[in-house]
């Protein structure tokens, strides 16, 4: 099965380790034999060889010459936040954003970060704070409700829902009209993008896909115009929740990425494949953190929940969460060629604990 194919890539399974130097990671096409519904893909730093040669195919690892033309880096140095009340459900929500050194009008594109199940928001803080330094106003909700979850038991605490995006959304557009508002006029109001975790990423891809799931939405639900990108942690869309049956994402065109850690106890590297071979349309990517696990995002690991300890540390996964994050959306916000170019292309060759699978419309 494909999806068991990106598994072994992304985990780096067992590969001729020839180096073919190449200026740029090319886009890649992988031959291969008994797969369900065949389809092009990038398959990170690696190239097939030999594809049409029964009994020789191989694949190959590629190691690109140094590019110092594109940093990955923050963009800004320093970040602030501040707590606010979301009109819309009487919620609270922190902002983070970044210092300007030369504020503009409309300079900063909003991004929601959707709590993951039972997490609060000042667990994300850290993670926050990296996805604003790449030049975003980063809202991070509390939502407080009570659902029946897909066993039929009652649960109670704070659980992400797809009416958060449009009630985030109203309010920052009041702050940013506000001349007493920290963020007053710097936001960019006509883009949205979205984070979340776990079960705040379930909620994004079906706000995504602008249908009301039951699990996450009561009557209702209209996506708005604003959104233009998701890059989600820790998640899956299996419909019906926990069933095993990943039905396609209709993502109408927008921009979805999935990180997922190779060490998730929760969510597994197995239903992030099955999920982004679901994704419809292209650009989309996969993207493995080696020794992460399902609360690599947060600011502390989660024994309890995880059975899995990571081998990384938390500082470190959770900087290149941000760091993915922020690329992903300046890519797709904010037209950065640069960003693209490291996110689909360059990036996982020259960091040593990311894989990425992608797609790109030019790779159909």
């Amino acid at each position: 099965m494909l999806p068991e194919l990106l598994i072994a890539i992304l985990e780096q399974a067992p590969v001729n380790q020839e180096i073919i130097e190449t200026p740029q990671k090319p886009r890649i096409e992988l031959l291969a034999s008994g797969l369900d519904n065949p389809q092009k893909l990038t398959f990170g730093p690696y190239i097939s060889n030999k594809g049409l040669i029964a009994g020789q195919g191989e694949v190959l690892q590629i190691s690109p010459q140094n590019n110092t033309a594109f940093s990955p880096d923050p963009v800004y140095d320093q970040v602030r936040y501040y707590t606010t009340t979301i009109a819309g459900d009487g919620e609270p929500a922190d902002v983070y954003y970044p210092v300007l050194p030369n504020s503009s009008a409309d300079q900063l594109p909003i991004a929601l970060m959707l709590q993951g199940a039972l997490v609060d928001k000042a667990d994300y803080s850290s993670y926050a704070k990296e996805v604003a330094s790449y030049g975003f106003v980063v809202v991070v909700p509390n939502n407080e409700r009570t659902t029946t979850g897909p066993n039929g038991q009652i649960i109670t605490g704070l659980l992400a829902e797809q009416q958060n995006v449009n009630d985030v959304l109203d309010q920052m557009k009041v702050e940013d009209a506000d001349s007493d508002s920290p963020i007053f006029e710097i936001i960019d109001t006509e883009k949205l993008g979205l984070l979340g975790h776990s079960f705040g990423g379930y909620a994004g891809l079906a706000v995504i896909q602008d249908i009301c799931d039951p699990l996450v939405c009561s009557g209702d639900y209209t996506r708005p115009p604003e959104l233009m990108a998701a890059i989600f942690y820790g998640t899956n869309f299996q419909n019906p929740p926990n069933s095993g049956m990943f039905a396609p994402i209709d993502n109408q065109d927008i921009p979805v990425a999935l990180i997922a850690g190779t060490l998730d106890g929760v969510a597994n590297l197995g239903k992030a494949a099955s999920t982004y071979m679901q994704i419809q349309d292209a650009p989309k990517a996969l993207i493995a953190l080696k020794g992460a696990n399902h609360y690599g995002i947060t600011n502390e690991d989660n024994v309890t929940r995880d059975p899995i300890r990571p081998t990384l540390d938390q500082a470190t996964t959770i900087g290149v969460i941000g760091r993915w994050s922020g690329l992903f959306l300046r890519a797709h916000l904010l037209n950065d060629q640069g960003a693209f170019d490291y996110v689909y292309n360059t990036g996982d060759c020259l960091e040593p604990n990311v894989k990425v699978i992608s797609q790109t419309p030019s790779t159909l």
